[in-house]
Protein backbone atom coordinates (compact mmCIF):
# COMPACT_ATOMS: atom_id res chain seq x y z
CA UNK A 1 0.00 0.00 0.00
CA UNK A 2 2.61 2.53 1.02
CA UNK A 3 4.34 1.75 -2.54
CA UNK A 4 1.36 2.59 -4.16
CA UNK A 5 1.11 6.10 -2.26
CA UNK A 6 4.52 6.45 -3.65
CA UNK A 7 3.72 5.88 -6.94
CA UNK A 8 0.51 7.87 -6.57
CA UNK A 9 2.39 11.01 -5.03
CA UNK A 10 4.93 10.65 -7.81
CA UNK A 11 2.21 10.87 -10.44
CA UNK A 12 0.85 14.09 -9.17
CA UNK A 13 4.24 16.07 -8.71
CA UNK A 14 5.24 14.75 -12.25
CA UNK A 15 1.88 16.01 -13.40
CA UNK A 16 2.10 19.48 -11.33
CA UNK A 17 5.61 19.84 -12.83
CA UNK A 18 4.88 19.38 -16.72
CA UNK A 19 1.98 21.31 -15.72
CA UNK A 20 4.07 24.57 -15.25
CA UNK A 21 6.69 23.66 -18.05
CA UNK A 22 7.02 26.93 -18.66
CA UNK A 23 8.96 27.26 -15.16
CA UNK A 24 11.31 24.25 -15.81
CA UNK A 25 12.45 24.44 -19.49
CA UNK A 26 11.27 22.16 -22.53
CA UNK A 27 9.71 19.47 -21.00
CA UNK A 28 12.31 19.64 -18.05
CA UNK A 29 10.56 17.71 -15.07
CA UNK A 30 11.37 19.51 -11.52
CA UNK A 31 9.80 16.12 -9.47
CA UNK A 32 10.74 12.38 -10.00
CA UNK A 33 9.68 9.26 -8.39
CA UNK A 34 13.51 8.06 -6.88
CA UNK A 35 12.81 4.23 -7.14
CA UNK A 36 14.16 3.72 -10.36
CA UNK A 37 16.56 6.61 -10.97
CA UNK A 38 20.13 5.86 -11.91
CA UNK A 39 21.91 8.95 -10.74
CA UNK A 40 24.18 8.35 -14.32
CA UNK A 41 20.94 9.69 -16.26
CA UNK A 42 21.60 13.24 -14.74
CA UNK A 43 25.05 13.68 -14.53
CA UNK A 44 26.34 17.31 -16.64
CA UNK A 45 23.00 17.95 -16.75
CA UNK A 46 20.64 18.01 -13.38
CA UNK A 47 21.95 18.68 -9.98
CA UNK A 48 19.29 15.66 -8.13
CA UNK A 49 17.63 16.93 -4.53
CA UNK A 50 16.99 13.26 -3.01
CA UNK A 51 14.52 13.36 -0.68
CA UNK A 52 14.37 9.52 1.45
CA UNK A 53 11.10 8.56 3.97
CA UNK A 54 10.08 5.68 5.40
CA UNK A 55 6.72 6.73 4.72
CA UNK A 56 4.77 8.98 2.41
CA UNK A 57 3.64 10.10 5.52
CA UNK A 58 6.30 11.41 7.22
CA UNK A 59 6.32 14.31 8.60
CA UNK A 60 9.48 15.39 7.80
CA UNK A 61 8.70 14.17 3.99
CA UNK A 62 5.70 16.46 3.82
CA UNK A 63 7.12 19.53 5.38
CA UNK A 64 9.98 19.02 3.09
CA UNK A 65 8.07 18.35 -0.46
CA UNK A 66 5.97 21.19 0.53
CA UNK A 67 9.41 23.52 0.75
CA UNK A 68 10.36 22.26 -2.33
CA UNK A 69 7.10 22.94 -4.39
CA UNK A 70 6.76 26.44 -2.97
CA UNK A 71 9.59 27.83 -5.27
CA UNK A 72 9.85 25.39 -8.29
CA UNK A 73 11.59 28.42 -10.19
CA UNK A 74 14.86 28.91 -7.79
CA UNK A 75 15.46 24.83 -8.09
CA UNK A 76 14.60 24.69 -12.32
CA UNK A 77 16.91 28.01 -12.54
CA UNK A 78 19.72 25.80 -10.79
CA UNK A 79 18.74 22.55 -12.99
CA UNK A 80 17.98 20.80 -10.04
CA UNK A 81 15.23 17.63 -10.29
CA UNK A 82 14.00 16.07 -7.04
CA UNK A 83 13.89 12.61 -6.83
CA UNK A 84 11.82 11.27 -3.87
CA UNK A 85 12.01 7.82 -2.76
CA UNK A 86 9.31 7.04 0.20
CA UNK A 87 9.36 3.15 0.72
CA UNK A 88 12.33 1.40 2.13
CA UNK A 89 11.61 -2.03 1.78
CA UNK A 90 11.75 -1.54 -2.17
CA UNK A 91 15.74 -1.42 -1.91
CA UNK A 92 16.09 0.96 -4.52
CA UNK A 93 19.43 1.51 -6.13
CA UNK A 94 19.38 4.83 -4.64
CA UNK A 95 19.05 3.49 -1.02
CA UNK A 96 21.29 1.02 -1.16
CA UNK A 97 24.00 3.64 -2.56
CA UNK A 98 23.14 6.27 -0.15
CA UNK A 99 22.10 4.19 3.26
CA UNK A 100 19.67 6.77 4.63
CA UNK A 101 18.36 6.25 8.18
CA UNK A 102 14.40 7.81 8.05
CA UNK A 103 14.23 10.97 6.69
CA UNK A 104 16.88 12.28 4.34
CA UNK A 105 17.85 14.72 2.21
CA UNK A 106 21.11 14.77 -0.19
CA UNK A 107 22.27 17.23 -2.78
CA UNK A 108 24.05 15.67 -5.57
CA UNK A 109 26.03 18.18 -8.01
CA UNK A 110 26.34 17.69 -11.60
CA UNK A 111 29.06 15.89 -11.18
CA UNK A 112 27.33 12.89 -9.18
CA UNK A 113 29.38 13.68 -6.23
CA UNK A 114 27.42 13.63 -2.64
CA UNK A 115 27.23 17.57 -1.79
CA UNK A 116 25.72 17.49 1.41
CA UNK A 117 23.36 15.17 3.46
CA UNK A 118 20.54 16.84 6.03
CA UNK A 119 18.57 14.89 8.41
CA UNK A 120 15.72 17.06 8.79
CA UNK A 121 14.21 19.37 5.81
CA UNK A 122 16.02 22.33 4.61
CA UNK A 123 14.26 25.84 2.41
CA UNK A 124 14.84 26.19 -0.68
CA UNK A 125 16.43 29.31 -0.23
CA UNK A 126 19.46 27.26 2.36
CA UNK A 127 19.19 24.32 -0.70
CA UNK A 128 20.07 27.26 -3.70
CA UNK A 129 22.93 28.81 -1.51
CA UNK A 130 24.53 25.69 -0.90
CA UNK A 131 24.43 24.98 -4.80
CA UNK A 132 25.59 28.84 -5.76
CA UNK A 133 28.74 28.13 -3.60
CA UNK A 134 29.64 25.45 -5.98
CA UNK A 135 32.41 25.82 -8.56
CA UNK A 136 30.30 24.60 -11.22
CA UNK A 137 27.66 26.91 -10.43
CA UNK A 138 30.01 29.94 -10.58
CA UNK A 139 30.89 29.00 -13.60
CA UNK A 140 27.05 28.64 -14.78
CA UNK A 141 26.61 32.20 -13.44
CA UNK A 142 29.39 33.69 -15.26
CA UNK A 143 29.24 32.17 -18.58
CA UNK A 144 25.38 33.31 -18.29
CA UNK A 145 26.45 37.13 -17.72
CA UNK A 146 28.96 36.65 -19.90
CA UNK A 147 26.62 36.14 -23.02
CA UNK A 148 24.13 38.59 -21.79
CA UNK A 149 27.00 41.25 -22.22
CA UNK A 150 27.69 41.94 -18.74
CA UNK A 151 31.13 42.92 -17.62
CA UNK A 152 32.89 40.80 -15.18
CA UNK A 153 36.01 41.68 -13.03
Amino acid sequence: MERLLALVFAGVFAATASAQSNAFGEGGLLFAPGETADLSEFRWKKRPVVVFADSPNDPAYIEQMELLRARPEDLAVRDVIVLSDTDPDARSPLRLKMRPRGFMLVLVGKDGGIKLRKPFPWDVREITRSIDKMPMRQREIRERKEAEGVVIQ
